[in-house]
């Protein structure tokens, strides 16, 4: 038996609606929004050398604190672009001098430092690592508003599911950079990122994912990079 003319333009109509979608999705998905602020000084024209760099995050914030993959992903993002440049692995730093760079210990200051300095266990370390500049990464990514909805369900020979979501995604990171020997500041880098990401379903859902956090990473770390790198 023939299903009606009204129920088949119908299931058409609504079948076209979320191909729409889909493809809309397809087309806007991975799309990023990326504004980069720098203001830095004197900039190590030769590069630094044999000396080394540290990237630490701040987690001092009740609110949220800086990921520590976001921060590996600065510091591979730098070796990779110069692999002269010696880049300190985060947990293994703030584990070696555990407590001074806890959450509640770590400096707020450059001039900080030279409190720290009067710890000859701690100045011994920093001597046999070469330090040259320490950099503070404050930030985080987020997930915004979300719209939209998703079913999904089982039955004879058949399961799957059917909708349409979608969610807004924001990165904000400012990375402030201490000259270690002069104990100052000497620049401020900050990157804000944001994009759409979505996620259609027929039958099977397909999250296509908008790459906030890594534009973020990128941009920050190409201005890192520009600033430690001779070869930049």
């Amino acid at each position: 038996m023939n299903r009606p003319r009204s129920d088949r333009s119908y299931r058409l109509g609504v079948a076209s609606h979320w191909l729409t979608l889909i493809l809309a999705a397809l087309v806007l998905g991975g799309c990023v929004n990326a504004t980069v602020d720098e203001m830095t000084y004197n900039e190590p024209t030769a590069g630094i050398g044999e000396s080394s760099v540290v990237i630490l995050g701040r987690r001092h914030a009740p609110d949220y604190d800086t990921e520590f993959d976001f921060i590996e992903c600065i510091g591979d993002h730098i070796h990779s672009g110069d692999p002269s440049i010696e880049v300190l692995n985060e947990l293994a730093f703030i584990n070696e001098l555990y407590p001074w760079f806890e959450p509640r210990t770590a400096p707020m200051q450059p001039r900080a430092i030279d409190q720290l300095l009067q710890l000859p266990p701690v100045a011994q370390r920093f001597t046999e690592m070469k330090l040259e500049y320490m950099i503070w990464i404050d930030g985080n990514t987020v997930d915004t508003e979300s719209t939209g909805s998703m079913s999904c369900g089982i039955g004879p020979g058949f399961a799957g599911c059917f909708g349409f979501g979608t969610w807004g995604t924001e990165s904000e990171y400012e990375a402030t950079i201490w000259d270690f020997t002069d104990k100052v500041e000497v620049g401020r880098v900050s990157a804000a990122t944001s994009g759409q990401s979505y996620m259609p379903a027929v039958i099977v859902p397909i999250p296509i994912i908008a790459p906030v956090q890594g534009t973020a990473c990128d941009s920050l770390g190409d201005q890192l990079l520009e600033y430690l790198s001779a070869h930049h």
